[in-house]
Formats: C-alpha cells, sequence, structure tokens
C-alpha cells in the first residue's frame, strides 16, 4: 500500500440556498473557491487501527473507517487532515474534510471512489455541500444528491466578512423552514434564472439572484449585516452580495477582469472593516470541462 492524498475545494456559502416546491426540496448551490482541504492517509499495517490529527476531526475519521470497510485489504494507519477553510463559517469546511479523506484512503487501500459513490457515504455521516463535484452544482444538501451540474463562471472575487461564532450545520438543517409555497415557487424561478445565468456567463444576473437568496434567508438565519453588505455592493458597483446561509460569512461579489476591479476591491474592503473587525478576499474557482478555464492546483501544505 502507498500512502494517499485527497483534497477537496470549499464554497463560500451558496450563490442560491432554499426549497423547491417538490418533495425532497431542499437545495442549494455552490460557490466553489481557491481554499482546500487536504487529507493525507499513511497505511501501517502493523498498526491497531486508524488515527486522525488533529484528534478534533472526529468526523474525517469516521469517514475514514467508513471507507476501510470497504477496502480490499482493510489496514490501520495515520490519517492527517490540514485545510484552509475556517470552521462553522459556511464555506463547506466539513464537507471538504470529509471528501478529501475518501479520496486519500480511497487512493490508499486502491478503492475506487466515484462520485455517487462518495455521496453515499456522505449521508451515512451529515448533510453535505457538493464540493464532491467540480463546477457550480445545485445539490440536495438534506439527502447528499447531485441535482445538476450548472457549469462555470468566469473568475469573481468575494470581499467576505464575519458575523463571528460558528454554526452547526447538523443542528441547523433539522430547523423547520418557514418558507411558504410562494417563496418555495419562488426558489424554483431563481433556480431557473441562476442555471441560464451560468450557462451565459452572465455576472451581474448571478450576483441578483445570489443577492435575492440571501434576502429570503433572513426568514431562516437572520445576519445583522446582510444590510450593511448590501449597502457596501451598491456603493462600490458589486455584482451583489453571497452568504453562507447555514454559516456566518457573507461577501460582496466582484468580477475581477472589470478594468475597476482593483479600486472596487480595494473601496470594498475599506467599506467592510469598518463594519466588521476582519475582512479575507476570496477568488473563485473555474474548471476544465464545465465551462471557462482550468482550475488552479491546491497548494500543498508544508
Amino acid at each position: 500500500m502507498r500512502t494517499g492524498v485527497g483534497t477537496a475545494h470549499g464554497t463560500f456559502g451558496e450563490l442560491l440556498q432554499g426549497e423547491l416546491p417538490e418533495r425532497d426540496g431542499d437545495f442549494l448551490v455552490t460557490l466553489p473557491v481557491a481554499r482546500w482541504s487536504r487529507a493525507v492517509f499513511r497505511p501501517d499495517p502493523d498498526a491497531p487501527g486508524l488515527v486522525v490529527r488533529p484528534a478534533r476531526k472526529v468526523k474525517a475519521l469516521r469517514m475514514a473507517r467508513l471507507v476501510m470497510a470497504h477496502a480490499p485489504r482493510p489496514v490501520g494507519g495515520v490519517l492527517t487532515v490540514s485545510s484552509l477553510l475556517p470552521e462553522g463559517k459556511g464555506l463547506a469546511s466539513s464537507s471538504a474534510d470529509l471528501v478529501a479523506t475518501a479520496r486519500a484512503v480511497g487512493q490508499a487501500v486502491g478503492l475506487a471512489l466515484p462520485a455517487a459513490r462518495i455521496e453515499r457515504l456522505l449521508a451515512r455521516i451529515e448533510p453535505t455541500d457538493g464540493v464532491l463535484h467540480p463546477g457550480i452544482v445545485a445539490f440536495h444538501h438534506r439527502s447528499v444528491r447531485l441535482r445538476a451540474v450548472l457549469g462555470s463562471l468566469p473568475a469573481m472575487a468575494v470581499v467576505g466578512v464575519d458575523e463571528g461564532g460558528a454554526v452547526d450545520t447538523v443542528a441547523f438543517n433539522r430547523l423547520p423552514k418557514p418558507f411558504t409555497a410562494a417563496d418555495r415557487r419562488e426558489y424554483a424561478r431563481l433556480l431557473d434564472r441562476l442555471t441560464g445565468a451560468v450557462r451565459a456567463h452572465d455576472l451581474a444576473e448571478v450576483g441578483r439572484v445570489a443577492t435575492r437568496s440571501a434576502l429570503m434567508n433572513q426568514a431562516l438565519r437572520p445576519k445583522r449585516l446582510l444590510g450593511p453588505l448590501c449597502e457596501i455592493c451598491r456603493e462600490v458597483g458589486g455584482l451583489g452580495v453571497a452568504v453562507g446561509h447555514s454559516g456566518t460569512a457573507l461577501g460582496v461579489l466582484l468580477d475581477t477582469a472589470d478594468p475597476a476591479y482593483t479600486h472596487r476591491a480595494t473601496a470594498a474592503a475599506q467599506a467592510c472593516g469598518r463594519i466588521a473587525d476582519g475582512v479575507t478576499v476570496y477568488r473563485t474557482l473555474s474548471f476544465s470541462g464545465t465551462g471557462h478555464r482550468a482550475a488552479p492546483r491546491p497548494p500543498v501544505p508544508a
């Protein structure tokens, strides 16, 4: 056996999240960003079992055990998980850890793990984002099922802030949804609009849909900074606002190809710094085979 390495990208909240007028209607649409989780599994035939580092990554350890249960020759070893994704903020840190772990352990033991098989394993642990799929995807996060691959977009930046604290995604997904039948019909229309916008590379329409989704989510998990952030977006000429619907992150979307991008990003960061303690700029990912251009490789932590 050999050392296995797996990676998975995060997502800056969601471009859209809500409930459709159908059975199993809870869904989200990802916004992949250039931040990754990385898992390294070093098998040890003499080890009595599996160990994870850091020890708090208990969900990753559970995923490693699930994968190992299907291995041709189960073995012990050490799983090390490192991540550039903050936890509990709505950036899919937990989902990325789990996907990276499945890929690392599967590679080490010679077990093929296509996306559908990883989805089945994820469903045994928690609701999850669609970060195991490349590109922007519509995903049924509670039942862990891909709805559609929407494609890829030209590069954007997200000038992000954090309201503080952390959200337990599992507990959040147990909350009853306050959405009405009219809300569910609107979510269906928003998904249609977003699907068309991604195919047309229409960043302005993407921003409008993301902002509407953020505003509708106030009925479920209100964010105190959403109003000020929307105002900042208008002032700097941003595309719209994206949020972690089940997290604490919010951000202004900007087109990096815009000749005024540097000016807009600087103005947005300065304004965001006046309403929150920290500002982080994220870059979105594009993917070969789904749209615009190939994604960069994730950095390898030391």
